[in-house]
């Protein structure tokens, strides 16, 4: 098996990162992601208070450097928030009232207490001072990736000459219902400047969508990733993602008990890549390039 890299990993195996795993649940989740061929990840933390994610970073940097196993797995940090649109439908499960403007300072910090290892971050670049604040980490070798936004053509002109190179899980992170033609989905997808992100699972995209949306993407600006949390690599049942509550049945839907939004997925890179060299009749090499070479190289790994 082709070895896996997958940028947005919010936990797994019945781990939940955004929590306080000890060192033995990050093992074992380390664990879990190699049996499905993950054998490289960022660790993602989503938007939380400034102290919960200051604690985070110090605590799996302890557990990467008392454990080779992890270390090796868990190769760096995507922040996914707080730095991310307030507006209902953007922002999807994640807290609307932690959401603000980028920080210099605070995102130092954070990059202290990780060792370096934030390497992705994903942002609204239409929030006040993001425009400086991509210019400046990508000056640092963290990548950037739109996610969250209903950003202008404008401002995404702005963002990608800032230095943006992703976007995440496109089609996803906005409401369900959007203008039909000027949208955010239309908006990103026509950017062929960034590396579009997309979640393989036949849930959070309709298989007809993501053949369609990787159809519109030149070749090597598509990669294959999970958002995976806790259920993923585990049984049906209620799981914790961070301070929500989640629960998945048995169509491996996540959901916050009683609402519609999805949060994050139950999917296992391998299963995708195998969702996608059948939706758009692809080698299975060919089609485990999206989730390996590509998203390794997006974030400034060798393959």
């Amino acid at each position: 098996m082709t070895p896996l890299f997958d940028i947005q990993v919010n936990g797994f195996g019945g781990v939940d990162f955004q929590g306080a795993p000890t060192r033995a649940e990050v093992r074992h989740a380390c664990e879990k992601l190699h049996a499905h061929g993950m054998k490289r990840i960022l660790a993602t933390f989503i938007t939380d208070t400034p102290d919960a994610l200051l604690r985070k970073f110090a605590a799996f940097e302890a557990h990467r450097e008392a454990d080779p196993l992890i270390a090796s797995t868990i190769v760096g940090y995507h922040l996914e928030g707080p730095y991310m649109s307030s507006e209902p439908g953007y922002r999807g499960a994640h807290s609307g009232e932690l959401m603000k403007d980028p920080d210099s300072r605070e995102f130092a910090r954070w990059q202290d207490a990780a060792g370096g290892a934030i390497r992705l971050v994903t942002l609204a670049p239409e929030r006040a001072g993001a425009i400086d604040f991509i210019a400046e980490i990508t000056q640092r070798s963290v990548r950037v990736s739109l996610g969250h936004t209903n950003a202008d053509e404008r401002t995404i002109d702005e963002a990608i000459r800032a230095g943006a190179t992703l976007c995440t899980h496109l089609g996803n992170g906005c409401p369900a219902e959007l203008p039909r033609h000027d949208n955010i989905i239309q908006r990103l997808l026509v950017r062929d400047e960034l590396i579009a992100c997309f979640i393989p699972d036949g849930i959070h995209l309709p298989w007809f969508v993501l053949r369609n949306l990787i159809r519109a993407k030149p070749a090597g600006k598509v990669l294959l990733t999970t958002d995976a949390m806790a259920a993923a690599g585990a049984p049906t049942g209620r799981y914790r993602l961070g301070p929500h509550e989640v629960e998945v049945g048995p169509d491996r839907v996540v959901r916050l008990p009683g609402a519609k939004n999805l949060a994050g997925s139950a999917l296992a890179l391998d299963t995708g890549v195998a969702n996608v060299a059948k939706w758009l009749g692809l080698p299975p090499a060919a089609a485990a390039e999206l989730a390996s070479t590509i998203p390794a190289r997006a974030v400034g790994f060798s393959a």
